[in-house]
Order: structure tokens, then sequence, then C-alpha cells
């Protein structure tokens, strides 16, 4: 047999190889959503709270700005008796500014539930004439004569606004003999076990805070509730404006219609202008586009990469910073969407902080003498978004238009 042959004798059976060292890199690869969890890790650096019980909320009011709108017409500036639809906090000395035709008018008294008499053209007296059905007046303050008695109270009723909390677990289980084997790569299998345990713990927390529904019912004989989450609080709990579908194309002006409305209302006197804003990869792109075609960006010296990629976008009431969210990524409806988040108006209040049990470790029972090692992590939150109206999302962002 010539040596050649002999050199390829073994080399070349494939049963052979099995017996020959294996080389592999000595770190674990992961792959998951480039940072899976920003909500969650964002409001971890939040006050912290604290519930207790399944059932939980907080009180809130909404500021009074009243308005009366005719239910008739009214013939001239001497009629003073007016129907109105409602009368409710309207209170006798309230001024009121005629849309229409920007005369103010006082209440004298509030006569019924939807008739009042007031006093016509306070201050200027050449804009009192005949009033329209269907006008409205806009509340301006109110006035009083020197000496007067105390004014009737106005009633702002406290709004209650539930959630329930959720139990979040993810248990990791290895039998006892993989425990034992020396592994080839990353740390110790227990080690890598948990580690992806608390992976996926964390990015079900995040999933339910972003598209959780508020739910309660009886699984064998026990009581499961699930949270709301931002979206589903904000269909609920925010003006109808807040949530929109966008067009094939957008514009940078449809674009600040759609979140601009989240700078209307404030909380407590705190009038912040800065939103965060979650996005998909295609709703990062088509506002990237949007700043391209409108224009309204500025180069920075030194930039030496092509293309444009923006981190944040101002529109005429404020400030947006963009987060391109992983798991907006997962599919391809989600990656159109865009979700605007004023962080300060939520917390996270924790029924149970997060809790790992283990078993079949450091000599801990193990039920029926089960071999193998594992471990639950258990968390149990909810959440309350303070602010609904400074919260808005769009779906279906598509392409950029000038």
């Amino acid at each position: 047999m010539a040596l050649q042959d002999t050199y390829y004798y073994n080399t070349t059976n494939s049963n052979t190889q099995d017996y020959l060292r294996k080389s592999f890199a000595g770190q674990m690869l992961r792959y998951a959503p480039s940072g899976s969890c920003p909500l969650f890790g964002l409001t971890s650096m939040l006050p912290e709270a604290s519930c207790a019980a399944v059932e939980h909320g907080y009180f809130a009011k909404t500021m009074v700005f009243p308005s009366i709108k005719l239910d008739g017409a009214i013939a001239d500036a001497v009629d003073t008796t007016w129907t109105v639809d409602s009368t409710t906090n309207v209170l006798a000395g309230d001024l009121y500014r005629v849309q229409s035709t920007g005369e103010v008018v006082r209440v004298a008294s509030v006569d019924s539930g939807t008739t009042l008499t007031v006093a016509r053209e306070i201050g200027a007296s050449d804009l009192g004439a005949a009033i329209a059905d269907n006008v409205v007046c806009y509340f301006i303050g109110n006035a009083f004569e020197q000496g007067s008695n105390a004014p009737a109270s106005r009633l702002m009723n406290p709004t209650r606004v539930m959630n329930n909390t959720q139990i979040f677990r993810n248990t990791w289980a290895l039998p006892g003999t993989i425990e034992a084997v020396l592994p080839i790569v990353g740390d110790s299998i227990v080690a890598e076990s948990r580690t992806d345990c608390g992976m996926f713990h964390s990015l079900a927390i995040e999933a339910s805070m972003l598209f959780g529904q508020k739910s309660g019912q009886i699984i064998g004989n026990q009581y499961l509730t699930t949270m709301s989450g931002i979206i589903e609080t904000v269909r609920t709990g925010a003006p109808a404006g807040n949530t929109t579908v966008a067009g094939g194309t957008t514009t940078f002006a449809q674009l600040e219609a759609m979140v601009n409305g989240t700078f209307d209302v404030s909380t407590n006197g705190r009038t912040g202008n800065q939103r965060l804003l979650f996005v998909g990869g295609t709703g990062r792109s088509v506002i990237n586009g949007i700043g391209r075609l409108s224009g309204s960006y500025q180069i920075v010296d030194g930039q030496t990469s092509f293309g444009l990629q923006f981190s944040m976008f101002r529109t005429s009431r404020g400030e947006f910073k963009l987060i391109e969210h992983p798991l907006l990524n997962s599919n391809d409806d989600w990656k159109k969407m865009a979700l605007a988040v004023d962080l300060p108006s939520v917390r996270v209040p924790y029924l149970r902080r997060t809790k790992h049990v283990g078993y079949g470790m450091d000599g801990k029972y193990v039920q029926n003498g089960q071999d193998a090692v594992g471990g639950t992590l258990t968390t149990e939150l909810t959440m309350e978004i303070h602010n609904p109206s400074a919260f808005a999302v769009v779906y279906g962002l598509t392409a950029a238009a000038a």
C-alpha cells in the first residue's frame, strides 16, 4: 500500500471523526431582540411604588372648564332668558364669551337644569346681537360686586381609575445529570438556564406593559387577573384622537397632528414637554423619511457617515425621543406602530417583588425525590398611568411624504 493511501485511510472515514476533539468559542451566543425590555428598564428608575391588593388604582380629578351650548336661538340683545343643553357646573357670577359674536355675558341666576338668566353686553356694548341655535359660550372667569355674599361651590367629583395586578411566573429546570456535565461553552449549565429564564421573565412583563388588557376570571377555583397595559389604557382612558391610523403616506403635519394631543393635559401642575416615542423599524424609517423630506434637520459638523438617522424630532409643542422597540419589530404590523409615552406618568406598583425559589440545590427538597434541579421566578405587579391623555398610539406608518 502506498504511503499516500495509508495517510488518508483513517482521516477520511466518517466514523473516526467522532473520536476527534472539537473546538468551540468560549462564549454562549444569545440571539434576542436588541434592548428587549426598554420600558421595564426605564420604569425601574422611577420612584418605587407598591400596592396592597389585587385590585389597585388611584383617584383623579379633571379641572372643570364649563361651557354652555344654546338650545334655541336668541332673538336679540335684550333677550336675557336662555335655554341651554345643560347648566351643570354653571354658577351665578360666571362670565361667558359667545363664540360667534365675541359678546361677554354674566350669569345672573341658574333657574333650572336647562335655563338661566344672563346680563348681556358685559364690557363692549356693540357686540350684543341675535345668536343662532347651538352656539357655544365659553367660561372666561367670574365677577362679583363689592360686599357680595359667598358664591355657590363648584363640585369636581373624583374618578376612580382601577387596574389589576398580574402574576408573572417562569421556570427553569434541568435533570441532575445535565447539571453535573461539564459544559464546553458558556457558564455552568445551571447559570445559563437561570439567565435564560430571567431574560424571558422580563420580556413577559415588558410585553404586558405594552399590550396587556385588564381581566379577571376563575381558573380551577382560583382567581386569575391580568392588567391593562399602555395601549389599552390609551384606548379606554385618553381622548379618541390619541389613537390614530396613518394613511398610505404620512407628512410632517400629519405626524404632528397624531402626537401633539399628548401635550393637552398636565398632571398636578407638571407641564413637561418631552415624550418618549417607541417605534417599530418601519415606523422609524418613516419618521426619518419625514425628517428628510420636510427639510427640517441640521447636519452636524464632523459627520462622516452617509445617510440620516434621527434620535429626536420636535413639533410645535414638544420633543419626542425616538426609541426603536424590539417587541414592535416582532411582526410586520407592529413594525408600523409608534407609541408616545409620558414616562413620569407611569408607575409600576409591586404586590410581590421578583423572587426566585429553587429546588434540588444545596439540599433543598425536591418533590417525589425527582432527580432534577430548577427554580421559578415569580413577580406580581400592576401599572398606573396617571395621565392617559399624555400618551398616543399610531398604527400603520407605511411611507413618508413631503
